[in-house]
């Protein structure tokens, strides 16, 4: 079977470019992604499948393919939505939507996984278990789509689930790895700070709220160099001070907005513990009332080790004219919902390299100038391809 499906993906390497250039002139934002998703269901009517709409909080699509027999049960997902940025890359199916542009690589997640989903279909007589094609929207906007996806309970019966995302660290024909926590988690935070307002020739009778929120700007950086372990990661940014005014007015009020980045769940909960803290001694010691909005956005990723090493093994494995080289990718700073599927679901998120053939330095994902070598496409569905065909085939 697996020689079967990978010849029939070779075969189908032009239809995943189109498909991939479509989804990439009419990209559409996060929770906003009507057609594209009707793309993706009217991709599938008539073929051999349950199709299932408007899962989770938008427009999740959850794709099950059953085999002939009992089997395990296994989860493929591509995400779907855009994001507002506006192209700056002069190709002939560059983005007709004014400000909306497929920058991340989700128009070549979905066009790989759709070919490799109908490929599956159409051999589906050919092995046990059942395989979920899960076509996520809303990656990029809170909370995302993937939370409320795992909190339908649709894929509550899988198995093992594994996704992929196109990176250009590597030319296309690199696959990359890693092991255990792979990708950061992210919370946002926005900071109201209420004092007493007043004229800046009699502080004494005004309580400054632009002073408490300075020293909060500034003694919040402490949490990570002070409370923080060493060998873990933490980044806390304030991206936000709204605490406009006149210039001889002292302000009442002023609001905070930032961004906290952690390595692994043991410092997501020093850092929120430490933060809430320095909160209610802003208010003793200023004598001010605080509002935090404190919402953990996505946790930290972790890549279940075994099944990130049964990765690895089966793409070495399998090398060939397209899938060239192998090797662990280093642990990334960003954060992906992903993480949701792996807090539930043992599986493993990996990499594909996607470079422009002789571009040295490329623009990374959420740049306005991103592309990829398409080259990518095909190495992306065979190397799910492969995982799938044996996982199913040795796990039984």
């Amino acid at each position: 079977m697996r020689k079967v499906l990978m010849r029939m993906l070779e075969e189908r390497e032009d239809e995943m470019i189109k498909i991939r250039r479509h989804l990439h002139e009419y990209p559409e934002l996060s929770f906003k992604e009507e057609k594209t998703a009707k793309f993706i269901t009217d991709f599938y009517q008539g073929k051999d499948v349950e199709i299932e709409t408007n899962v989770g909080n938008g427009y999740g699509i959850i794709v099950t393919i059953k085999g002939r027999g009992e089997g395990k049960t296994i989860g493929l997902r591509a995400d779907f939505d855009a994001l507002p940025i506006t192209e700056e890359v002069d190709v002939p199916y560059k983005s007709k939507n004014e400000g909306v542009m497929h920058t991340c690589g989700h128009d070549a997640h979905t066009a790989y996984l759709m070919v490799l989903a109908d490929c599956l279909i159409q051999l589906k007589d050919r092995f046990n278990g059942t395989i979920k094609i899960i076509h996520q929207h809303a990656k990029e906007e809170p909370p995302g789509g993937a939370k409320s996806i795992v909190e339908s309970g649709k894929l509550d019966d899988l198995d093992v689930i594994f996704g992929i995302h196109v990176l250009p660290m590597a030319p296309a024909g690199t696959v990359g790895y890693h092991s255990g926590y792979s990708f950061n988690g992210r919370t946002y935070f926005r900071l109201k700070v209420q004092g007493k307002g007043g004229h800046g020739s009699s502080p004494h009778t005004a309580n400054d709220a632009i002073v408490a929120g300075a020293y909060f700007v500034t003694a919040v950086q402490t949490v990570v160099s002070r409370r923080v372990n060493p060998v873990s990661a933490g980044v806390v940014t304030i991206g936000s001070f709204d605490g406009k005014g006149s210039f001889n007015v002292i302000k009442d009020n002023i609001e905070i907005e930032g961004d906290i980045r952690y390595s692994d769940k043991d410092t997501e909960k020093v850092i929120s513990r430490e933060v809430h803290q320095m909160v209610k001694g802003i208010e003793e010691l200023f004598q001010v009332k605080c509002e935090l909005d404190y919402v953990s956005d996505y946790p930290p990723l972790y890549n279940d080790p075994e099944l990130t090493k049964f990765v690895a093994e089966t793409l070495e494995q399998y090398k060939d004219h397209t899938i060239k080289e192998v090797i662990e990718f280093p642990r990334m700073s960003p954060s992906d919902d992903f993480a949701y599927y792996l807090e539930k679901i043992p599986g493993s998120y990996f990499f594909i390299g996607c470079t422009p053939k002789g571009v040295e330095q490329p623009y990374f994902n959420h740049h306005p100038k991103f592309e990829i070598d398409e080259d990518c496409l095909l190495v992306a569905a065979k190397a799910a391809g492969n995982v799938v065909v044996r996982y199913l085939s040795e796990y039984v």
